[in-house]
């Protein structure tokens, strides 16, 4: 079978081998409090990160990154998950972080804060971590929201008091497997789904989902907002796009690499209806309401950018990651709509 994924974004093969395809997670590392972050020092033409693992953002023929901020001055945050870290762009010049402090918010360095399959508790201690590295900030943009929506539709037993996270069940798994010897074995061993009761195997239904994944992100952005405040910096939360809910029709490179992509993983099996235009913008407008009751700046980006392309724009590599044309007209888009310089 013909591989448009090879052909039509090559890079993305760099990031599936160093990624978690086949269930082996080989481009991320344990970490505590965080779960896990990316390799440090990683050196490629596609991804460089620096000595924590933060990937670097170029502009004005400077790089940096949250491990190695400018001196001096001002710089501004962009905060999210992998949509954020750059997954689908062909090198670090092209990534969101980059394209705003190179072309389209030249003004202040841009550093990339984006933790590869992160939900909103992660993305917060990530920066809760290592705000001490960082300089003066006046800008931190959140360009977040699909995974705290997907992950609500994981069982009870995998939500906690924070939220699911991704590779939770291989998590749980490995210090099942690490304490089977032990006399005294922790509180999660011996809870296979077969022993777990009704209340703990419970999946929300789609209402619910909306709801958990809502209240979750406001409840973490009241601290960011609380935290932004303290540092004199502006604070946006921008719904990031997803396809579906960006537009009905793909672009024609679009349709042939979801139709690849679902052959390895059906989309719609392992996200169910939250992939629906309509559910994407019941969704924008529970958070946009929790953003005005906290005085936080709010933009849905789906429908911006679905007026700002064409029927024919290649956009995205992935229903949730962009080419390098994608980030740059999304990066464009977010210096308007937020009226960045």
């Amino acid at each position: 079978m013909k591989s448009y994924r090879a052909e039509l974004t090559p890079q993305m093969l760099h990031y599936a081998d160093k990624s978690a395809d086949g269930g082996e997670i080989r481009w991320f590392r344990w970490q505590p409090y965080l779960q896990y972050f990316h390799p440090t020092a990683h050196v490629s033409d596609v991804v460089n990160t620096d000595h924590l693992g933060f990937r670097v953002s170029h502009g004005n023929g400077q790089l940096a990154s949250v491990g190695g901020p400018p001196s001096g001055g001002p710089v501004r945050l962009i905060v999210g998950s992998s949509t954020v870290f750059g997954m689908g762009a062909t090198r670090d010049e092209t990534t969101l972080a980059s394209r705003l402090w190179t072309e389209h918010a030249p003004g202040r360095p841009w550093l990339n804060c984006g933790g590869r399959s992160y939900n909103p508790t992660q993305e917060l201690l990530l920066f809760v971590l290592y705000r001490h590295l960082l300089p003066e900030i006046d800008e931190i943009v959140l360009f977040t929201g699909f995974n705290a929506l997907a992950l609500a539709w994981l069982p009870q037993w995998l939500q906690g008091d924070h939220g699911a996270f991704f590779f939770s069940v291989k998590y749980f798994d490995l210090l099942e497997e690490l304490n089977g010897k032990d006399a005294a074995k922790p509180w999660w061993a011996g809870r296979r789904p077969a022993s777990r009761s009704s209340e703990e195997l419970y999946v929300p239904d789609l209402p619910g989902q909306i709801a958990a994944g809502t209240d979750l992100t406001l409840r973490h952005l009241d601290t960011w907002r609380a935290l932004a405040s303290a540092a004199g910096a502006r604070l946006t939360f921008v719904l990031q796009p997803l396809a579906q809910w960006v537009r009905a029709e793909p672009a024609p490179q679009e349709r042939l690499l979801f139709a690849e992509l679902d052959h390895l993983a059906n989309f719609d099996r392992a996200y169910g209806e939250i992939a629906r235009m309509d559910v994407g913008r019941r969704y924008a407008e529970e958070l946009r309401a929790g953003c005005d009751k906290l005085g936080v700046q709010f933009l849905d980006m789906n429908p911006v950018l679905g007026e700002a392309i064409k029927e024919n724009d290649w956009v995205f590599v992935d229903r949730i990651h962009f080419t390098d044309e994608g980030h740059d007209i999304v990066s464009s888009l977010l210096a308007t709509e937020l009226s960045l310089s």
